[in-house]
């Protein structure tokens, strides 16, 4: 996993060796006047996807959202020798390449820029083979396993809720640490979830037999390459390929992927044979891209802190969750409702303050995600949590050790890294997401870290530890129901319906007191027709139900209500 960091403390790249020669720069920008947009009207500059999300999560749209000025745009065009790579809406910054002195100095002269300083050199033609050890994960070929795995780990079909069991192969036990069968069981498969993968490209994907289904089923949304600007991301690097595969591949009896219904966009963010901040701009502005077209998760197994040039170095106080590019920008996405996951990082294993978590899994809206075996144990690579009180990371682990995908062949094989923990647990996240569309993104989180067993104790190896989806979905399901019953009652205690009923009714009792109560069915001239009795405990929901009763005569009846403290009557009427 590629390790990088760049603060907004653009000061500090500033101080860079003046003797480098870089051509990438950041302006960045005072504010955003002149543009043609309004936060009154966000459809000129938001699809309705990312619209809904917002209103569905009563999020605001704000200045972040409107997009750079266009009359500060072409006023940097206008100067020579200068080219705009790309743009960030959020962070109000502009990406340029310039090999001119007299170019910047012009730029810097302008009244609407804040400042502008180096971000790293162009990029390199060729990035197949990368002349740094940034990815550096070992894939091995793994032997073909044409059978059915059940949920109990047997051979043959799984116990299933009147769905058809996936056919994992390979993939079952990376799967089950999770029980994330449990959800594909009940048919949350990913469908109607949208995943942004941002990496360093996504090699042979167009040909790779084990992404047949979601290339044929046209699920792969769009692509682009923001490292070489053009929409093409097959021909690079595969890193990005293997973290595809781990949530997308349908290869029954040898692969299958933790959400194999999704749909996704495919970003090249990463150039592989370098390390610069350059690379941390480029994620932020795919993530708006991702944003802006309506993207439910990003999935990033990507990571920054020491560069080629180590005066852009991260520091472990500068992974502080405020500082650099990317950073801040997850941190965004996540206020604009989507969940980012990241890979937490490799470097678990070396001395001093480079164990610790890279960027932006330092963030703390950014689910980070550490790596474990598959049987649980914490994997000795796995980057460290922060040294301070009060922040945990890695949010949660998952199996990054031996993981299961698709090599470049379409066949099953094993990798080593947190960045394969990422996008496994990444695909649980989202088939959750499917079952329980109307909760928001940090509901959903809050739920997968309630679910994980370390909850109660965390600590900075396995964060809270390894999610248990079956757990998860159970608590929403209660949640769920706790809000429907919470939306009946309104700002009432006590409800009865049917009303009118025609036979069988039911009260829903948010109690109001501890102790006991008693509920009585009434007729019009105050005798009583049934009775029932409870104790309740101050808060607590409870279901009456009045289901056998003697065939009553239409006419009006009364529920009446007392518990010590409080009395109520409500009228009914049989129909």
């Amino acid at each position: 996993m590629k390790k990088i960091y760049f603060f907004l403390l653009l000061a500090l790249c500033f101080s860079t060796n003046s003797k480098a020669q870089y051509t990438g720069y950041i302006v960045q920008l005072k504010d955003k006047k002149g543009t043609v947009h309004s936060l009154s009207n966000p459809s000129t500059y938001l699809s309705l996807k990312a619209i809904q999300r917002r209103i569905r999560q009563k999020l605001t749209i704000d200045s972040t959202d409107l997009p750079v000025s266009g009359a500060y745009l072409d006023s940097l065009r206008l100067v020579p020798n200068v080219t705009i790579i790309n743009i960030s809406k959020w962070l109000n910054q502009v990406l340029i390449r310039t090999p001119d002195a007299t170019a910047i100095s012009k730029i810097n002269s302008f009244p609407f820029v804040k400042s502008s300083g180096p971000i790293g050199f162009q990029t390199r033609s060729i990035d197949i083979t990368p002349i740094t050890n940034k990815f550096n994960e070992v894939i091995k070929p793994m032997e073909e396993k044409p059978i059915v795995y059940g949920r109990n780990g047997n051979s043959g079909r799984a116990e299933t809720s009147g769905i058809s069991s996936l056919n994992y192969g390979n993939s079952f036990n990376q799967i089950h640490l999770h029980e994330g069968d449990y959800l594909h069981d009940l048919g949350f498969t990913g469908a109607g979830i949208t995943i942004a993968i941002l990496d360093a490209g996504f090699f042979g994907y167009k040909t790779n037999n084990a992404m047949d289904s979601v290339r044929l089923q046209g699920r792969i949304l769009g692509e682009w390459d923001f490292v070489k600007n053009e929409l093409s991301v097959t021909e690079d690097h595969p890193h990005g390929l293997y973290c595809f595969s781990i949530i997308a591949a349908n290869k029954p009896g040898q692969i299958i992927g933790s959400a194999p219904h999704a749909k996704f966009f495919l970003f090249r963010t990463e150039d592989a044979p370098t390390e610069y901040p350059i690379e941390e701009q480029n994620w932020v502005a795919a993530a708006e891209y991702a944003d802006s077209a309506g993207v439910d998760m990003i999935s990033s197994s990507l990571g920054y802190s020491d560069f080629d040039d180590p005066a852009f170095n991260h520091s472990y106080a500068q992974r502080n969750g405020n500082t650099s590019i990317i950073t801040i920008g997850a941190d965004l996405a996540v206020k604009k409702g989507l969940i980012v996951t990241n890979s937490a990082g490799n470097s678990g294993a070396q001395a001093g303050d480079a164990k610790f978590v890279a960027c932006p899994a330092d963030g703390d809206s950014v689910f980070t995600v550490g790596a474990t075996t598959v049987t649980g144990t914490i994997a000795s690579f796995s980057s460290w949590g922060p040294n301070s009180a009060g922040k945990t990371k890695p949010n949660i682990v998952s199996v990054g050790q031996g993981t299961v995908l698709a090599n470049t062949s379409g066949n099953a094989s094993a990798g080593n890294g947190t960045s394969f923990s990422n996008p496994l647990v990444c695909g649980l996240i989202a088939c959750l997401w499917q079952a329980f569309p109307e909760f928001t993104n940090m509901e959903i989180m809050n739920a997968v870290q309630k679910s994980s067993h370390k909850y109660l104790t965390p600590d900075d190896r396995f964060g809270y530890g390894i999610p248990n989806f079956r757990k998860a979905h159970e608590a929403l399901t209660l949640e769920r129901e706790a809000r429907n019953i919470d939306s009946l009652l309104g700002n009432k205690w006590l409800k009865v319906y049917p009303n009118p009923f025609k036979q069988d009714f039911r009260l829903v009792l948010k109690a109001p007191v501890s102790g006991k109560a008693v509920v009585q069915l009434l007729d019009a001239l105050g005798r009583l027709v049934d009775a029932k009795s409870l104790e309740i405990n101050n808060q607590t929901i409870y279901f009456i139900d009045f289901t056998n009763v003697p065939k009553l005569l239409k006419g009006v009846y009364f529920i009446r209500y007392t518990d010590g403290k409080n009395k109520q009557t409500i009228k009914m009427l049989k129909q």
